[in-house]
């Protein structure tokens, strides 16, 4: 079976690839398991200046794993805390990251890419938040970091409508630094990496650190109540309700329950 996270080091860059396309690399359990270890290794290492985070065949990455997902819908509740826990690494992570975006990023896809510090994407990406359509809420901290990434009132539309972004939307409201053709994505990435690779390291982690305490300090206000709204979606019958029927590909009835 072939490791479902792939690691590569060469000219102080390293590339993390998602390697599960058969599953429109859909993050399971140990996938994710597995992206923290690679990510935790990659942070300690002072010949890495650069960190790519990329992904094979023709997704992005789909987010988390629906088997699993149905899975924990029966044991009565959706947990997201490994997802939730790795991308708060990946933002930590002293490097600059940039995430190369060469189709859909969905849910925690979409997360994945917005907790790098740069996004380039393929004309062909699209991007999308489509949880409420199943009956699940982003968890506060991730929903902050949309906030953050592209303002109050474009997070809003994107997490009530559910619908997905194209590229060039994603471009016009921040969401993604830079938009190319689907043949250029590699070379454009490469060429971004070795850009900020050959400037100096010390500088970059110095800045990177400035520009990353604002979000430390707004994720340390209270937040106990909408946390325990946040379990109290995950949990509700609608949850359950929204998954079965994205499983059954039928229409979802939620009953506010």
């Amino acid at each position: 079976m072939p490791d479902l996270v792939l690691s590569h080091i060469a000219d102080h860059i390293c590339t993390i690839t998602l390697n599960r396309p058969e599953k429109r690399n859909a993050l399971s359990t140990e996938m994710i398991e597995a992206l923290h270890a690679s990510l935790t290794q990659v942070a300690a290492r002072t010949d890495v200046r650069v960190v790519v985070v990329a992904s094979a065949g023709g997704v992005f990455c789909a987010g988390l794993d629906l088997r699993e997902l149905a899975a924990q819908r029966e044991a009565g509740r959706v947990e997201t805390h490994g997802l939730q826990e790795t991308l708060e690494l990946l933002e930590r992570c002293p490097q600059p990251t940039i995430a190369a975006v060469q189709g859909d990023a969905i849910a925690g896809g979409c997360e994945l890419a917005l907790h790098c510090d740069l996004r380039v994407a393929s004309e062909r990406a699209h991007f999308a938040m489509p949880l409420a359509r199943i009956g699940i809420a982003v968890p506060v901290t991730l929903t902050w970091k949309l906030v953050d990434t592209i303002g109050a009132a474009a997070t809003r539309e994107l997490l009530f409508t559910g619908e997905a972004l194209g590229a060039q939307a994603a471009l016009a409201l921040g969401l993604v630094n830079r938009v190319v053709p689907p043949l250029s994505l590699d070379g454009t990435v490469a060429e971004l990496a070795r850009q900020i690779a050959h400037n100096a390291p010390l500088s970059i982690r110095a800045m990177k650190a400035f520009v990353g305490r604002l979000v430390e300090e707004r994720r340390a206000c209270r937040r106990d109540d909408l946390e325990e709204l946040f379990h109290r979606v995950q949990a509700s019958a609608d949850a359950r309700e929204g998954l079965a029927a994205q499983r059954e590909r039928r229409p979802p009835v939620f009953r506010g329950e």
